[in-house]
């Protein structure tokens, strides 16, 4: 049995995780916006699921719902940082409130929980970290930029801390999804305020396209490769295993389109390697 500390945990992946760990009796500490949310898994797992409502842009409130959720159950083993959303349309159409609140979020506020976790994981002498990335870690499109930016900071941080975490026995998971047949696309995306200069832009073409999305969502159909219950559960054994690369990557998709990033990336890389070499100064040795 292992106890989990997963935060968004009504939404994304994490729902259809609380439920298979609950299901298994492992214990779990979930933090939502809406703790109502979960009042059916409540009455039917009782003490096996505590739950409270947490801002992630709060720094004090999450340092003090990790100790309430360590005291209630005497240990976690597991953090699931899974809270986010996204922020789309033109970079321009984003209001300076919108980014901020969105790296609040995304950003700062997995990086927040990820910090109150290490003392705690490193006093122990064991943990494990599980954050819930995206595709777009690896690359941005027109429409998607802040919210791909968000994911590239947490691609960032999140691999050092996996280096510096190594050390003391916690291990981290960076996961790495494509689309995802959640309801993503009908609850957990903003739009900036439109400017008519993209009418005809590929950034507008996003929207459309989001906009379909959510229309076959209502519609019962549904375009998304992603099955969340298969996602869920290679994502707990991941957990469970403790083994593997950092980075897991699910979905066709998000393998398609990651491949394509870095090999584009890398043919880049390659034609500048004698540019790159000529600005050397002339007495650098380079060590073997």
């Amino acid at each position: 049995m292992k106890t989990w500390f997963i935060t968004g945990a009504n939404g994304g992946l994490a729902y259809p995780m609380l439920k298979m760990l609950l299901e298994r009796g492992d214990r779990v500490a979930a933090t939502v916006r809406k703790p109502q949310a979960l009042n059916e898994l409540q009455k039917r797992y009782g003490s096996n699921l505590w739950r409270t409502n947490l801002d992630l842009t709060d720094s004090y409130a999450i340092k003090q719902t990790v100790s309430q959720a360590i005291e209630k159950f005497g240990t976690i083993d597991v953090l699931v940082n899974n809270a986010g959303y996204g922020l789309f349309g033109a970079v321009e159409e984003a209001s300076d409130e919108q980014i901020e609140h969105l790296f609040q979020t995304n950003f700062f506020g997995s990086l927040r929980v990820a910090r109150a976790f290490i003392p705690y994981f490193r006093s122990k002498g064991k943990g494990h970290i599980v954050q819930i990335s995206s595709e777009v870690g690896h690359l941005s499109n027109p429409g998607q930029g802040l919210y791909s930016a968000s994911k590239w900071a947490v691609e960032g941080v999140f691999e050092t801390l996996s280096k510096e975490a190594a050390p003391f026995n916690i291990k981290l998971t960076l996961v790495e999804p494509g689309g995802i047949r959640t309801g993503f696309f009908a609850n957990s995306g903003v739009f900036g305020q439109e400017l008519e200069a993209y009418d005809d832009q590929p950034a507008r073409n996003f929207k459309r396209f989001y906009q379909n999305i959510h229309a076959k969502e209502i519609m019962g159909q549904d375009s998304i490769p992603g099955d969340p219950q298969k996602m869920a559960k290679a994502i707990i054994q991941r957990a469970d295993d403790r083994n593997g690369p950092l980075r897991l990557v699910l979905g066709s998709d998000a393998y398609e389109d990651i491949k394509a990033a870095l090999t584009s990336r890398l043919a880049e890389l390659e034609a500048q390697k004698e540019l790159a070499y000529s600005t050397d100064a002339d007495d650098f040795v380079r060590n073997k």
